[in-house]
């Protein structure tokens, strides 16, 4: 078999990617767009509306929150994923041992997959609007929808689960056809509904804003919250090196800037086209209700369901491939695409439970919380190591299962930050950063103690 025929099958998930199945910056700049551009901005779009955030904020935060995220995946992720070429959980092994991040691989592959029920549940949204099969958020986390719901859910994750298992290749394939017909879709429908908002009796924003928080409560979402939310929303794939998994496959290095086409056209243009969607609902059907298939249905019909089934998937499918990964980590015995396709069955039991999708504003920061400080371990063993004169990726160089410095300096910040989310209302998102750099001194003075010592 050639290193190409390889590939197709073989995601390289124990060795570094070879020379022969890297590819070029089309294949990412596709998949950003792709997977940015995509479900998540259906539901995010319209949350910042409800959560009160204002118009000027959103169009100014959002341009800074994004840029500082594009430079994030480029000069944290980029530099490490192209010299080592290894997955995140193999690169992990290799620091703490097998048996030290069988936690975190498992926390890890249980919230992507989270995250990508949330965009089963967009689709099905979709699916069900010319079946009249519609969805509300219930209160309670635990309630299903209707059953009807439910088996359009199940229908659609089988499909998206099968795509994603046939690894990266299929999934940039399907995000670089898709991408560009989405992004002029999302601009349609950010058109059509502004001119729906202008018309007849005069309506704005603030309008809109209005009739949300006196139906659900007054919320505010200020200019930094916004630019914190844009920046660390996806603190996972680049504080947290998840997409070490992704650009380890890149050829050079200018792959690095392919998140930007993801942020500035997808949580930039499309997040703002998305929120003008529930506006222009609110003004011609006084329903607050951030249903993705039914907003696009009533602003372009047949091209936004579309639109909508389509954004689901292509945001479920490297989120799922990146969980697959995940749990292939915990058992290395065992076949990707097994794990793949396990991780596409939590995703779409998940996608049943309407609530997680209307909850994405905390749920994203909160994953960025969890995941995105085991990511500072990574750039410390990389960077910092050798400047203390300490060995880098000591489990593998001194052939341990079990080395907890990297289990214990992500566990304490994450326990700490899940408690200030929960129990003292901390917004999510501001927490990433300040657990992340908790963690990378807590392994680096971890590392002095116990290399030392032994």
């Amino acid at each position: 078999m050639s290193d190409q025929e390889h590939a197709v099958t073989d995601e390289f998930e124990r060795q570094p990617v070879p020379e022969s199945a890297l590819k070029g910056p089309g294949k990412f700049w596709g998949m950003y767009a792709g997977e940015h551009t995509a479900g998540t901005e259906f539901m995010i779009g319209p949350l910042f509306l409800a959560a009160g955030a204002s118009i000027q904020d959103l169009i100014l935060g959002l341009l800074l929150g994004n840029l500082l995220a594009t430079l994030t995946w480029r000069f944290l992720v980029t530099p490490i994923a192209m010299r080592k070429r290894l997955t995140l959980y193999y690169q992990l092994e290799r620091i703490a041992g097998g048996g030290a991040v069988k936690l975190y691989n498992f926390v890890n592959g249980v919230l992507f997959c989270f995250l990508a029920g949330a965009m089963v549940t967009v689709s099905a949204s979709a699916v069900g609007v010319p079946f009249g099969v519609t969805f509300d958020v219930p209160e309670n986390w635990y309630q299903l929808g209707s059953p009807a719901f439910t088996a359009i859910v199940l229908v659609v994750g089988a499909v998206i689960a099968a795509i994603a298992c046939r690894g990266y290749e299929m999934v940039a394939r399907v995000a670089n056809i898709a991408a560009p017909w989405m992004i002029i879709v999302f601009a349609a429908c950010g058109l059509v509904s502004y001119a729906q908002m202008k018309s007849g009796a005069p309506f704005t924003w603030d309008d809109a804003v209005s009739f949300v928080q006196a139906k659900k409560g007054v919320q505010q979402f200020g200019f930094w919250k916004i630019v914190i939310f844009g920046w660390l929303c996806n603190g996972a794939m680049h504080f947290g090196m998840a997409d070490l998994s992704i650009f380890r496959f890149a050829r050079d290095k200018s792959s690095g800037w392919a998140p930007a086409i993801g942020m500035f056209l997808g949580h930039y243009v499309a997040w703002i086209c998305a929120a003008l969607l529930l506006a222009a609902q609110i003004k011609l059907h006084q329903d607050t209700t951030a249903n993705p298939g039914m907003l696009a249905w009533r602003a372009i019909g047949w091209t936004g369901i579309v639109c909508v089934i389509i954004a689901g998937w292509t945001t479920a499918n490297p989120t799922i491939y990146r969980a697959g990964l995940a749990f292939q980590g915990m058992f290395p015995n065992s076949k990707r695409v097994t794990m793949t396709l396990l991780a596409g069955a939590i995703a779409t039991v998940a996608g049943a439970f309407p609530t997680l999708s209307g909850k994405l504003l905390d749920f994203v920061g909160t994953y960025g919380t969890v995941l995105g400080p085991m990511g500072a371990v990574i750039f410390v063993d990389f960077w910092l190591m050798k400047k203390f004169h300490l060995r880098s990726e000591y489990a593998h160089a001194t052939g341990s299962r079990f080395h907890p410095a990297a289990l214990i300096a992500w566990l304490l910040p994450v326990i700490a930050g899940l408690y200030l989310i929960y129990a003292q209302g901390v917004f999510a998102a501001y927490l990433v950063i300040p657990c992340w750099l908790v963690c990378g001194l807590l392994y680096l003075g971890l590392s002095l103690a116990t290399q030392k010592k032994a």
